[in-house]
């Protein structure tokens, strides 16, 4: 019986291929696992079960944001109140309002004063950390005529101290802004 020498060139190939299949099964096995992690870092933050109480509030249970109008001789009178739970807080520079051509609004006056805090995300910024905050606006049209049902669109965003940047919000609502009177 003869032994034979083994193929360079098929001990090469058989060495490549193991290298491939041991790199590429590392790899997937890395991407699944640090898929898996960052899924459990959310649900972490956000837990579904009933069982667990989760770390940051829903934004609508951390804010919850109503607005109320009231006509004037001056255009009408818009009030946004802002209930924040302790331990957020709500930027004073991202509140905006957006609104049709031919209407306007006052800059907006506060009940409270803001406080100037560190985030990590803008800096020094002014945020309202109090429990009821509430931003008084007036809107107007341009020819000074009423005008009924005017889309406007209330834009916000809020933050949880803990480390929580919640998205910017937007509620929409439908004005009916009063004649002004010269």
């Amino acid at each position: 019986m003869s032994i034979q020498k083994p193929n360079k060139y098929f001990s090469k190939n058989l060495y490549k291929l193991v290298l491939t299949v041991a790199s590429t099964s590392l790899v997937t096995v890395l991407s699944m696992t640090s898929v898996n992690a960052q899924a459990a870092g959310l649900n972490d933050l956000f837990k579904n079960s009933s069982s667990v109480k989760s770390k940051f509030l829903p934004v609508d249970e951390a804010f919850q944001v109503v607005s109320n109008t009231k006509a004037t001789s001056k255009g009408t009178r818009l009030s946004i109140s802002f209930e924040i739970t302790p331990g957020h807080y709500v930027y004073k520079d991202k509140l905006t309002l957006s609104f049709p051509k031919g209407i306007s609004a006052t800059p907006f006056t506060f009940n409270q004063a803001p406080v100037s805090v560190d985030d990590p995300t803008f800096g020094q910024v002014p945020v309202f950390t109090q429990r009821n905050v509430i931003a008084t606006t007036t809107l107007t049209t341009s020819n000074g005529k009423g005008a009924k049902n005017a889309p406007i669109i209330i834009g916000w965003q809020g933050c949880a101290t803990a480390g929580l940047c919640y998205p910017p919000e937007k509620v929409k609502t439908k004005i009916d802004i009063a004649a002004t009177r010269r």
